[in-house]
């Protein structure tokens, strides 16, 4: 085998593009020894395929990739955004539709967050929504326990540093006051881990709610809790600028599982 041929792709991008993982999972895969092309094991990234190639993970080979796919989900709360977790907790896979295919989270939201997420069956396009430089804007209805005024969220605005990690500026709206409650809007570009939590008990407050309304161009709107949505893929090529696939039938909303009781 030619491990220095230019022609194809790289396989890390291939095995992303088949949806299998992301393209640092996928790295991860072939360090790990569990990659094979035409039979021989790889165990380095910087290699180049193309269709002729047989690729096999983990035993199974690489059916032909989909074109990239991008769905709207509304996560509910109570829910983790893994495929495993170590708790026994319920994973907003347990929720999906039965004939969604493989997906994986654009970025998570925490147990107690709820709203948008983004799921695509393509582990490249992944990468690409989570890249900082994207710098695709993510907004947020947050409820906070307290009395605020516009001038509390000021450090916000500026930018701050919690426990050593620097947070970009945010842009933050107090919306209204009810009870004991303030609702506000919070925009940010990054998404760090519990950024706008770890952010609002930074200036004093506590958030008690937490819903993501949009992620760049894609809105959450009327999307009812549990339910999943698939962007048109002219759409989608539109807003990313991605080269034009043959298009097979119009996507349909995929359909909610029937609700359980969550304990």
């Amino acid at each position: 085998m030619n491990t220095k041929t230019p022609e194809g792709e790289r396989i890390a991008k291939v095995i992303a593009r088949a949806g299998i993982a992301s393209r640092r999972e996928a790295e991860r895969l072939i360090e790990a020894g569990r990659v094979t092309v035409n039979g021989q094991k790889v165990l380095r990234a910087a290699l180049n395929v193309t269709p002729a190639d047989k690729v096999v993970v983990d035993g199974r080979a690489l059916d032909a990739p989909e074109p990239a796919r991008l769905w709207l989900y509304h996560k509910p709360t109570g829910l983790v955004t893994t495929t495993r977790d170590e708790q026994g907790r319920s994973t907003i896979y347990d929720d999906l539709p039965e004939d969604m295919p493989r997906v994986m989270s654009v970025g998570r939201l925490d147990l107690n967050s709820e709203g948008l997420l983004l799921l695509t069956n393509d582990g490249e396009l992944k990468r690409k929504l989570e890249l900082p430089s994207t710098g695709w804007l993510r907004r947020y209805r947050v409820r906070v326990n307290g009395r605020p005024t516009d001038g509390t969220f000021e450090p916000l605005r500026k930018g701050l540093v919690v426990d050593g990690e620097a947070f970009q500026p945010m842009m933050v709206t107090l919306d209204r006051q009810q009870g004991a409650n303030a609702w506000i809007t919070v925009s940010i570009r990054e998404g760090k881990n519990r950024e706008i939590r770890r952010a609002m008990e930074a200036v004093g407050l506590v958030v008690n709610r937490l819903i993501r309304l949009s992620y760049g161009p894609f809105q959450l709107g009327q999307l009812k809790p549990g339910a999943v949505e698939e962007i048109r893929p002219r759409v989608l090529r539109d807003q990313l600028g991605m080269k034009e696939e043959p298009e097979a039938e119009q996507p349909k909303p995929a359909r909610p599982k029937p609700q359980r009781r969550r304990r």
